[in-house]
């Protein structure tokens, strides 16, 4: 579609927010730190968010291993955000040395890795450098995985060179919002949202099959720990590799449901019949988009 214009509800901030970005490695517990953290993440103060990303590192004798980061956004200080942890999340071991105190506006440049103390002129700098290639794929979690499970992902981690793993906890405002209230389904019910990437930096196409081999494995084989039927995905990490029509405009309903339920379950119906309504001739389309449902 065509955007005409934007609403924007700002939401107030304090002066300062408080983040954070510590590390803990597979011999310092960090699997059960993960185990503990997939059971508070969803229900922790709603002014505190904290991602983990599992990386695959060099360990021991050159042994690939697995470190975990956990990455923490608090709106509010450094004091309050102790206090929050040490009596909801004390297996994280967070230390007041751990935590920067910035702006709100200054934090954007924390979450994109510049290091601390960095303008925020550099927000202007619009031009992209890094021009790797790399492919993304999305899970949903509503069960906790167990420390075995979890020891599992790690291992199959290690066989993939430049891969990582994002895992979004949810909770919060984003289940107060039922499932039918807006186009996005994923609400109530679901703890995290996992981000599966892989990048490479080879130039020319010679390389691209063999990534996307590997990161389509490892998306086969953690299939028991995730959800199913259908096997929800993320719309904003789009992957045809979950469904996909032509972009001509001949999907049929059934051909996009593929894909449309793991994006909109029971949602996606309703926006055919809204895309029938205000684009019966499917004039805007894409590989994945809605068809009309006449």
């Amino acid at each position: 579609g065509v955007i005409l214009s934007w609403k924007i509800k700002l939401v107030p901030v304090p002066p300062k927010v408080t983040v954070f970005n510590v590390a803990r490695t597979l011999k310092q517990g960090a699997t059960d730190v993960v185990y503990k953290w997939q059971q508070v993440a969803p229900k922790l103060d709603k002014d505190l968010f904290i991602r983990i990303m599992p990386q695959v590192v060099n360990g021991d004798n050159g042994q690939k291993t697995v470190n975990i980061a956990f990455i923490g956004h608090f709106l509010g200080q450094t004091d309050r955000l102790l206090e929050l942890l040490n009596r909801d999340f004390p297996e994280l071991g967070l230390q007041r040395n751990d935590c920067i105190e910035m702006k709100w506006i200054e934090s954007t440049l924390f979450w994109f890795g510049f290091p601390n103390g960095t303008s925020i002129d550099v927000l202007l700098q619009r031009v992209v450098k890094n021009k790797s290639l790399s492919k993304n794929k999305s899970d949903y979690v509503r069960k906790v995985i167990s420390k075995e499970d979890l020891e599992t992902i790690w291992k199959l981690m290690t066989e993939i060179e430049g891969f990582r793993m994002q895992f979004n906890p949810y909770g919060g405002r984003m289940e107060e919002i039922q499932e039918s209230e807006t186009p996005f389904p994923h609400r109530a019910g679901v703890i995290f949202k996992i981000q599966h990437s892989v990048s490479w930096t080879q130039e020319g196409n010679q390389a691209t099959p063999k990534y996307l081999s590997l990161i389509r494995n490892f998306y086969n084989s953690i299939a028991p720990y995730v959800t199913s039927q259908p096997r929800e995905s993320f719309l904003n990490y789009r992957d045809l590799d979950i469904g996909g029509g032509s972009s001509n405009g001949a999907t049929s309903f059934d051909d996009a449901a593929v894909y449309g339920f793991k994006y909109f379950k029971g949602n996606f119906k309703r926006l055919a019949l809204v895309k029938a309504m205000v684009d019966p001739d499917n004039f805007f389309k894409n590989e994945q988009s809605v068809p009309p449902l006449k």
